[in-house]
């Protein structure tokens, strides 16, 4: 198939960027890396009037650090510098192929909000948060409140994510992610990450759940509480008793590679 026809607006600046989106509101879509747009497109999943590409708008594709890692909109998830974050340097070489990488973006993926993919259940994890912009000014929105559901989020249809911010990481702050997916590039069956400093603990779960999850976990017993607290609704692929499984296992070995321990 092929998408239903759309007007296309290649944005030189975010300005320009911005005006399209303020025209049409519940009518467009942005272009950065496609690899999740373009197929919904092709299949008619997605009727967008508007097609708004920012590949090419000036300031968008920069990656810095000023404390924390300030990702911008257009910075494919291939890209060498987003390495610097622990987290993102171990969550990076599951999400999707090693082509899909190079034209993928980090924000992309996060707007995109697929409860399966791994670059939202990472941010919500290290308590990271978003900077949408819109006509009317910017606002940062954390992670922990962005996701909404399955492919929803808390942004407004004007409003573009020109950059996803990860919190500096302590001298104390320690990482792991795990998941399991039916081949390497598929979307998770069931995914887990977990964040330690000193000893407080952040555990997340993700594709068994609408949205990536932070669930409180019983230091003694962190898989079999975390999986208490989730209810997977199952597919094709695998039952809800068998991905309550994963949780169980995903979540100790995170726990395990972080290193808390009860008191």
């Amino acid at each position: 198939m092929k998408p239903a026809a759309f007007a296309y607006v290649r944005a030189e600046t975010l300005d320009e960027a911005l005006d399209a989106l303020s025209q049409k509101r519940d009518e467009a879509k942005v272009l950065a890396g496609g690899q999740s747009l373009v197929p919904a497109l092709n299949m008619r999943l997605l009727r967008p009037a508007l097609l708004v590409d920012v590949n090419r708008t000036a300031g968008l594709d920069g990656v810095t650090d000023d404390g924390a890692l300030r990702v911008g909109a257009t910075v494919r998830q291939a890209d060498p510098r987003l390495r610097a974050h622990p987290l993102l340097a171990e969550v990076l070489p599951y999400v999707g192929h090693f082509v899909t990488r190079n034209r993928g973006t980090v924000c992309g993926s996060i707007a995109h909000a697929d409860a399966a993919a791994e670059l939202p259940l990472a941010l919500v994890a290290t308590g990271g948060s978003i900077v949408a912009a819109s006509k009317r000014g910017r606002r940062k929105i954390s992670a922990d409140e962005l996701f909404l559901g399955p492919y929803t989020t808390a942004l407004d249809p004007d409003e573009l994510v020109v950059e996803a911010v990860w919190p500096a990481v302590g001298a104390d702050e320690r990482f792991a992610f795990e998941e399991l997916a039916q081949r390497g590039g598929d979307y998770a069956l069931c995914m887990a990450a977990a964040r330690a400093r000193g000893e407080e603990l952040r555990v997340v779960v993700g594709a068994v759940t609408d949205r990536p999850t932070v669930v409180s976990v019983d230091p003694e017993r962190p898989g079999e509480s975390a999986a208490s607290q989730v209810e997977p609704w199952g597919s094709i692929h695998a039952s809800p008793a068998y991905l309550k499984q994963l949780v169980r296992v995903l979540v100790d070995r995170v726990v395990a590679r972080v290193g808390v321990r009860s008191a």
